[in-house]
């Protein structure tokens, strides 16, 4: 699932975020050039609407982002403060709404055909009143509600936030929700340290500054395995963020390209096995070639095998994917999953 309009550009200001945020569009562009995806293999995801985004966001938060120095503030760019709301909400906030969008289409794809990547979203540190750590949208619980509420057969997920860093946006949201089992792996160490938000996590792994492949790789296949084996969800939610790449500047792990690919397998192989549908978000990832690793990651999970449709195994780029790609764009003639 993705849309051009999950770029962002204007005048450079981008660029003062360590965030790529041209990525998305270079994942798509190595998974052409691979030839494991054609546009029409793509389905086009749609902007959220205010009528969707209150299904989990308060009118008060909502209403927030019509402040410029609000979207500076949750994106981390100073100079947005400066720029009037309508260029804000057109050239920042419309992207991440697209993805938003973009996330809760995949949620609805996942259930029906056994997995789906949106190459955006993951906006995990968003809940339903508050924005920080460049996520404006909470699309992850979006996602879940949309299906608890709208989608028979779906009522319980299991959230697996692999990010270097705490997913306390969807652990506020589901505080209290015993729908709802969370495993979060992340550095300890940096933000957002959010205490309270802990509270929701069932499955906790707290890594050092530094952590390696190995550790790493061993602690995700135990507690995976783990959660699926403790709580059986009707769909897992996995934030696959890149920031946990060695070198990344802000997520302080020390994991290798081939780590994540392998990181990656471990999630879907764990949840397909149990025949339970998987919804992957990109998330975070501050190095220019995350994308590469991504679109590699994609070619794995494709050249195993675990990127089959629901029932049948077809290969991707076969003519019952093709067909399914296309029945399912059908689907999402508008957004809100009716």
């Amino acid at each position: 699932v993705y849309s051009p309009d999950y770029n962002i550009t204007f005048m450079g200001l981008e660029k003062l975020h360590p965030f790529d945020a041209g990525k998305w569009g270079k994942v798509i562009n190595f998974l052409k050039e691979e030839k494991l995806i054609a546009d029409d293999l793509i389905v086009q995801a749609r902007e959220a609407t205010d009528e969707d985004l209150l299904v989990v966001h308060t009118r008060r938060y909502l209403n927030k982002l019509k402040w410029s120095f609000v979207v500076a503030t949750i994106t981390e760019i100073p100079p947005v403060a400066f720029l009037p709301n309508f260029v804000v909400q057109r050239k920042v906030l419309k992207p991440l709404r697209t993805q938003t969008g973009g996330t809760i289409m995949a949620g609805k794809l996942a259930v029906d055909r056994g997995w789906a990547i949106n190459v955006g979203g993951g906006f995990h540190h968003c809940s339903s009143d508050k924005g920080g750590g460049f996520c404006a949208y909470a699309d992850i619980t979006l996602a879940i509600k949309f299906l608890f509420e709208r989608v028979q057969g779906v009522s319980r997920a299991t959230i697996i936030d692999l990010d270097a860093h705490q997913g306390n946006g969807h652990e506020r949201d589901f505080m209290d929700d015993p729908r709802v089992y969370i495993m979060d792996a992340y550095n300890r160490y940096i933000y957002p340290g959010d205490g309270f938000a802990k509270r929701a996590i069932k499955r906790r792994v707290e890594l050092e500054w530094g952590t390696e492949d190995a550790e790493y790789l061993q602690k995700v296949q135990t507690h995976v395995e783990g959660a699926l084996n403790e709580f059986q969800p009707d769909i897992v939610v996995y934030n696959a963020g890149t920031d946990v790449l060695d070198g990344d500047p802000l997520g302080g792990l020390a994991i290798s390209p081939q780590g994540i690919v392998k990181r990656d397998e471990v999630v879907f192989r764990a949840a397909r096995s149990r025949g339970v549908p998987v919804l992957m978000v990109t998330s975070g990832g501050y190095q220019k070639r995350t994308a590469r690793i991504i679109a590699d990651s994609i070619l794995n999970l494709h050249g195993l095998g675990l990127l089959a449709g629901g029932q049948a195994a077809c290969a991707l780029g076969s003519p019952s994917l093709d067909q399914m790609v296309r029945d399912s764009a059908k689907d999402f003639s508008n957004l809100s999953l009716q």
